[in-house]
């Protein structure tokens, strides 16, 4: 079966240079925010002029195919000329071509997607701009008409224009502290999951995987509908050093890299073992060098590191990977992390090199296929998008796509609900009380960013 068509609309966009006009996460609305942000720089929008969604087996092409035809058809004037500036899309994908569970009235199982922001806010370094993506009938341009042949009037008109909109959007009341929210086992309870990774180390000794990642998730419900700038403001404050996302009610904070591609340099980073920080105040050196002696986090980080090599080596020209990790400290959690860098030689973009990559042997095993299907028989759920690519793409084909960990999707259909995840790799040497307990310290990202 041929993937399907999706119809493109025909944008005019145009992005300017504007002062600092605050932290970008405290510019997002309470409706439908949209955010790439780590330490401060990325990108943060509201609003669409343009969406796609997709899914199943064909969902990165059919998603690539669109944005071909998109920007084949935009216009664009970028007085700007930085990564993430001009024509750009946030997006989120399943982890699974698809779901394993039906969607009955959860809305919290949504579909793969690209979506233009209406307005966006970005910054690199010192640098601020604005852009504005409209129609081309709502822009009042004539088809074919470059946006250059406008009189220099218009022009300023246009740039006043977007501020006025953009400054309106950050004329907002401050975000609202959940009340009432109560997290519970969802899919399955702690007992179940043990259960399921015992199962995957029968399979792991029988030989028929060598490393299979298992998910659980939790849920909660409020006495109103969800803020996520809440959430989204303290995950930026407690994990600075994270990519805190937000796309289509899907948010959360990653410190997982999947690929990112700028002007042909290839970079991702690979993080697979991990130690709780039971305190967070105390020093970090002794868990820190307890995790490099690890056998058993060691052997997972290298199944992961050479599935990404693997998986990225007929893209590049040239691929390099640390002969050893780091280890990478968060308040909650401590990972053996390793960066992998090259040259792309295919003129793959961005969102062809992460769907190349996923999954990785981090959030799905070795080998894939194998581990595959060892997650549809014994994780109880629908991963949804959790543990799929999640980040943002330009019209060059650049972009930045991380792991969607840490996160949670609000519920579509009911606002005060949202369902939270969490995984473990499992291999030969796991024990189940620990792989349930490394899985209540990665909710605890979630858990904190909603909490009063």
């Amino acid at each position: 079966m041929s993937p399907a068509v999706h119809p493109a609309p025909t944008l005019t966009v145009r992005t300017v240079a504007i002062g600092d006009p605050g932290p970008l996460l405290d510019l997002l609305p309470t409706e439908a925010p949209l955010s790439w942000v780590r330490e401060g720089e990325g990108m943060v929008g509201w609003g669409e002029a343009a969406r796609v969604d997709v899914t199943g087996p064909a969902r990165f092409a059919e998603a690539g195919a669109w944005w071909a035809r998109l920007c084949a058809g935009a216009t664009v004037a970028d007085a700007v000329q930085q990564p993430g500036t001009g024509l750009m899309a946030f997006g989120t994908f399943e982890f699974a071509a698809t779901p394993w569970m039906p969607d009955g009235a959860d809305g919290t199982n949504r579909p793969s997607s690209l979506i233009v922001p209406a307005v966006a806010v970005g910054r690199r370094g010192d640098s601020w701009w604005l852009t504005t993506a409209t129609a081309r009938d709502e822009a009042g341009a004539e088809p074919g008409r470059p946006l250059a042949a406008r009189d220099v009037s218009a022009e300023a008109a246009h740039d006043r224009a977007m501020l006025a909109q953009a400054q309106g959007g950050w004329s907002l009341p401050a975000p609202a502290a959940p009340d009432g929210l109560e997290w519970a086992d969802a899919a399955c309870t702690g007992g179940q999951w043990k259960d399921a990774v015992a199962e995957a180390l029968v399979l792991i000794a029988g030989g028929d995987v060598q490393k299979v990642v298992l998910a659980r998730d939790r849920a909660a419900c409020a006495a109103a509908p969800l803020d996520p700038r809440w959430a989204l403001r303290r995950l930026g404050a407690l994990y600075p050093t994270c990519w805190t996302f937000a796309v289509d009610g899907f948010l959360g904070a990653t410190p997982e890299l999947l690929v990112r591609l700028q002007d042909g340099a290839v970079h991702s980073r690979v993080l697979a073992g991990t130690i709780r920080r039971p305190d967070p105040g105390a020093s970090t050196e002794p868990l820190a060098e307890a995790l490099r002696r690890s056998s058993k986090d060691r052997r997972e980080h290298e199944f992961s590191i050479r599935s990404l090599v693997e998986a990225l080596r007929p893209h590049c020209a040239a691929l390099e990977a640390p002969e050893a990790p780091f280890v990478l400290t968060l308040p909650n959690v401590l990972h053996l992390a390793s960066d992998v860098s090259g040259t792309a030689a295919d003129g793959s973009t961005s969102l062809d090199l992460a769907a190349a990559v996923h999954p990785t042997a981090a959030v799905c095993g070795v080998p894939r296929t194998a581990a595959a299907h060892a997650i549809e028989a014994l994780e109880p759920m629908s991963r949804a998008r959790y543990a799929g690519p999640i980040g943002w793409l330009s019209a060059s084909g650049d972009g930045e796509w991380g792991v969607a960990l840490r996160c949670g999707q609000i519920d579509s259909l009911d606002p005060r609900r949202i369902r939270i995840f969490a995984g473990a790799g499992i291999v030969a040497q796991s024990e189940p009380e620990s792989e349930l307990a490394e899985t209540d310290a990665k909710f605890a990202p979630m858990v904190s960013a909603w909490g009063s």
